[in-house]
């Protein structure tokens, strides 16, 4: 749990507009990087599938505890795509090659989410289970499309 907690640390200083160093001076090396991503990933799930809950009936609805998870989406899924770096397709890692050798289409798909993602948000604002649901599904079908592509099994 205090790796977590450090590593989002490490990601609330690097968005805290103090990021105009370049994202290779972020991470002292490859590994880094990596468990940082990992870190951003793990917190991500964590707070998506608290939202998944709810959205499948398991978990009663609570528009606060729903838009509290939302925020903390919407803020991760900014935060992984820096750690992308050179050397970091090696090692403890479930990234394809295709993200740099098809680094477009992996931008791409992080766009995709990232306004999926925003629309979640909108929609746990709105109080509507039946727009959540919706959201929910279509953030759900950004993160599978790109794990599809971009990560191994």
């Amino acid at each position: 749990m205090n790796k977590i907690r450090a590593m989002l640390a490490t990601a609330l200083i690097a968005t805290s507009g103090v990021g105009a160093v370049p994202a290779y001076a972020q991470f002292a090396k490859p590994e880094d990087a990596i468990d940082y991503r990992k870190s951003v990933m793990t917190v991500l799930s964590a707070h998506f599938g608290r939202i998944g809950a709810v959205v499948k009936g398991v978990n009663p609805y609570s528009a606060a505890e729903v838009q509290a998870n939302a925020a903390i989406v919407e803020m991760m899924s900014k935060l992984p795509f820096d750690a992308f770096i050179p050397g970091t397709d090696k090692g403890d890692t479930r990234a394809k090659s295709e993200i740099w050798t098809n680094a477009e289409k992996f931008k791409a798909s992080g766009e995709q989410m990232q306004k999926a993602v925003l629309a979640l948000s909108a929609a746990a604002k709105s109080g509507s289970p039946d727009q959540l649901k919706a959201a929910f599904g279509d953030v759900g079908k950004t993160c599978k499309g790109c794990h599809d592509d971009f990560r191994r099994k």
